[in-house]
């Protein structure tokens, strides 16, 4: 396999062994196969030549109106056409909208001198799991309508169908909605729960009790039913509002996707206010924030709850010590283009991020959160309030240990 990428100084990494992002396992996959089973190049002829399958698999950002940037497939796709020197399958791996693969097909129609079917092969890679995730798929979606093609699929993703076949061959536009309505459903989980956590929370109910009993139905599981701070990172927010877009385009209105994301501004509004309420507003107050990536296992803070809640807090006047497993350098990069770093400590031990603290929240349920040490967080902070973001402290050992706790939607503790 031969990765191609325009940026020499991540291709020169790359070839060290040195990813350029946080990914569990991820390193020594690479390490283990360079360079025998693959390289790494920015030459797009040489990387292309005498290969069978050509994968793009570039970002597709947001633009204003949330629909899905398509320049740099569309780029790829051209630059393949022209370069390609025999027939090839070009497979989107990119999260593209319904009619991408037609667009592909368009472009390659004008610039390829041998035939170059478009096959639409969405990912399903979870941020902090991707590895596993490749190599145990619960499902392999081809799209398309040249049976050439998907024999060349079949043969390559033949080692991870051992057990059962997880090819799933459909139409390239059913396979292009497929990525868009997986996610949307598990961002409205997600949204529907944090709803009613704020029931719970207005209510005097118990969200972990709805929770669990909920999720003991089969027919709903026990995934994505969490209550939190609300979704983040590259997929769910992009994809959501990509998938809305695109209903407009086609005149057909996504209610409940467009309700998920509307809903996922809530939580962190909702914790604001309890906090000011429990700490007598946040003006000149020093808050403690527990996890910056929007997820466990990954570095990545693209829409991360933890730093929309930090800007927040700066904006009411709070200063911030901050810490994270592993995103301090992407949350810094962040911060300092959202113009709050100033008022933002990052540090690397959690306790420290600790000292002399009005309150602490905890944003992301890093493992290394789930059972701190609570008598040197009282001893720690100078107020006595953790607000725990995640819902996975023990409340009755963190008022034992002397503090108040609030969860979401779960009744406050200790006060």
């Amino acid at each position: 396999m031969t990765c191609v990428d325009v940026d020499e100084q991540k291709l020169e990494k790359l070839r060290r062994g040195e990813v350029p992002f946080f990914e569990p396992n991820l390193a020594e996959l690479v390490k283990r196969n360079w360079p025998h089973r693959l390289d790494f190049t920015s030459n797009l002829a040489q990387a292309i030549d005498g290969r069978e399958v050509v994968f793009i698999a570039v970002g597709t950002p947001p633009q204003e109106d949330g629909s899905a940037d398509l320049s740099h497939v569309l780029t790829v796709a051209e630059q393949v056409a022209k370069t390609a020197k025999h027939d090839l399958a070009l497979v989107t791996k990119s999260t593209v909208p319904v009619g991408t693969n037609e667009r592909v097909r368009e472009v390659v129609r004008k610039h390829a001198k041998h035939h170059i079917s478009v096959v639409s092969n969405p990912e399903f890679l979870k941020e902090g799991d991707a590895v596993n995730d490749f190599l145990k798929p619960d499902r392999i979606v081809v799209g398309t309508d040249d049976d050439k093609a998907f024999e060349a699929l079949s043969r390559l993703y033949a080692p991870f169908n051992r057990q059962r076949n997880r090819l799933q061959r459909m139409s390239p536009k059913s396979a292009e909605i497929v990525k868009y309505a997986a996610n949307a459903l598990l961002a409205t989980k997600i949204s529907f729960m944090n709803e009613i956590a704020r029931l719970c929370d207005v209510a005097g109910g118990d969200a972990e009790h709805v929770r669990l009993a909920v999720g003991s139905d089969e027919r709903i599981g026990m995934q994505f039913l969490y209550p939190g701070l609300g979704f983040g990172g590259s997929c769910f927010p992009k994809d959501l509002r990509a998938l809305v877009q695109t209903g407009k385009e086609l005149d057909v209105e996504l209610t409940v996707a467009n309700a998920a994301w509307q809903a996922n501004a809530g939580p962190v509004t909702f914790l604001i206010r309890h906090m000011e309420g429990d700490l007598g507003g946040l003006k000149d107050k020093v808050i403690a924030v527990w996890g910056l990536a929007f997820k466990p296992r990954t570095d990545d803070v693209r829409e991360a709850p933890g730093l929309r809640l930090i800007r927040e807090v700066v904006k009411r006047g709070a200063r911030v010590q901050a810490t994270d497993p592993e995103a301090l350098n992407t949350a810094r990069a962040q911060l300092q283009l959202d113009g709050v770093l100033d008022q933002v400590k990052l540090v690397e031990d959690e306790y420290a991020a600790c000292e002399g603290a009005d309150a602490l929240v905890l944003a992301t349920e890093w493992s290394e959160y789930r059972a701190p040490d609570l008598p040197r967080i009282k001893s720690a902070l100078r107020g006595r309030h953790i607000f725990d973001g995640r819902n996975v402290l023990v409340p009755g050992a963190v008022v034992d240990a002397g503090m108040v706790y609030r969860g979401m939607g779960r009744p406050q503790r200790g006060a």
